[in-house]
């Protein structure tokens, strides 16, 4: 049968399973997982102290018991707060501690009433809960899956919901404040969904976590770790999809191919921590004047790539030579001192039921050619041209 006691400590070992599965994560040094790791701590704690009740002054087993509680949910909201990049609000939560701490103070040792005491926590934790469910619809990252917030955000509402439930089960019973209304039916109903909120929120946390490391892998997977610039696997992924659009819409796609002009110079004079720089800095600079719908990838070295879609040769050639006078004009700065540099590009554009391996080709086949020319330019790809400019050999 059922009782409050083998309730909380079906809790207790709960959380002490989610401790456990946190703990492990700790290593992973994500924001929220320490605070979510000490809330579930704290929900051991508080559990441990109200079994202490009727051995241990009231002051322990109820004030200092449920206050561990409290501060087990503030530190859940932190976690989440954190974890979304939004700051935990320490002190309004320590207000609310505080305002709980008052007010079973008062109908403990001043007017002693099971159910305003039931009425102060309850309240509480429908607060920190609603404010959780706010935090993580309003502050979904944009990139991840809803399913995992939305979960979490429905939880904490139906935990709210149910916590207002018991405190008026509690207000409305017309028995004098005794502990045998702890045994009603409703109130077991009650507090067995009330014991839960910590370790189902936390079953919610950790697949937030597990969304976020999958995102980040996937993150670096697909973009270069030095520079940011896509990888050059997820650049040509984008390519095929881009073609397969371009091909059904019947737009035009184009590709630049570039090459930093004597870069093995750069490195050797500024170090490979100034070509590193330079790199990030061509990168920094390539993004800022590309349309979002552009992608920018490394292809290895110092060898970039410009996806166009929606481009022709003519509007390719334009971004092409803006990019190469804004290369021009860039002075890096760094510890290693000044370094100027430039910038040579091929510019293709797509065909009708070409690959992206034939469509790259061309392109490289028009850097090469600019690079044969004397660096520091941009040519389309046209094969009289190109062909002219390239060794027979090749």
């Amino acid at each position: 049968m059922l009782t409050p006691a083998s309730i909380l400590i079906t809790t207790l070992l709960l959380s002490l399973a989610m401790v456990l599965v946190l703990g492990s994560l700790l290593r992973a040094q994500m924001p929220g997982v320490r605070e979510w790791f000490t809330a579930n701590l704290a929900v051991i704690g508080g559990l441990l102290l109200l079994g202490l009740r009727g051995v241990a002054p009231d002051f322990i087993s109820i004030i200092a018991a449920n206050i561990v509680l409290a501060l087990s949910a503030a530190c859940y909201y932190a976690g989440c707060a954190r974890f979304l990049g939004q700051p935990p609000h320490w002190p309004r939560l320590a207000v609310g501690i505080g305002l709980l701490t008052l007010a079973l103070t008062i109908w403990l040792y001043f007017d002693d009433s099971i159910p305003l005491r039931v009425l102060a926590t309850t309240t509480y934790t429908a607060i920190v809960c609603v404010a959780v469910a706010i935090l993580l619809l309003r502050h979904r990252p944009s990139t991840r899956r809803r399913y995992n917030y939305w979960f979490g955000a429905a939880l904490a509402l139906i935990f709210a919901l149910c916590q207002a439930a018991r405190a008026i089960h509690f207000t409305v019973l017309a028995q004098p404040s005794d502990p045998l209304m702890f045994h009603s039916t409703w109130n077991m109903a009650l507090l067995i969904i009330g014991a839960v909120i910590m370790p189902t929120m936390t079953m919610a946390a950790v697949m937030m976590i597990h969304d976020a490391m999958l995102s980040a892998a996937e993150d670096a997977a697909n973009h270069d770790h030095m520079t940011g610039a896509l990888s050059r696997k997820r650049l040509e992924t984008l390519a095929r999809e881009q073609i397969a659009s371009a091909g059904k819409a019947g737009r035009p796609l184009s590709l630049l191919i570039i090459d930093l002009d004597h870069f093995k110079h750069i490195n050797d004079n500024h170090g490979h921590a100034g070509g590193d720089t330079v790199l990030r800095e061509f990168v920094r600079m390539t993004r800022a004047g590309l349309r979002d719908s552009d992608a920018l990838g490394r292809m290895g070295g110092e060898e970039f790539a410009v996806l166009l879609p929606d481009t022709d040769t003519a509007g390719a050639l334009r971004i092409a030579e803006r990019l190469r006078e804004q290369a021009k004009m860039q002075l890096v700065i760094g510890a290693f001192g000044e370094c100027h540099y430039s910038i040579s590009a091929g510019v293709a554009t797509w065909r009708t039921g070409e690959t992206f391996d034939r469509l790259s080709m061309r392109a490289d086949r028009a850097l090469y050619a600019a690079k044969s020319a004397g660096r520091n330019r941009v040519l389309p790809d046209d094969a009289q041209a190109v062909d002219q400019a390239m060794p027979a050999t090749v």
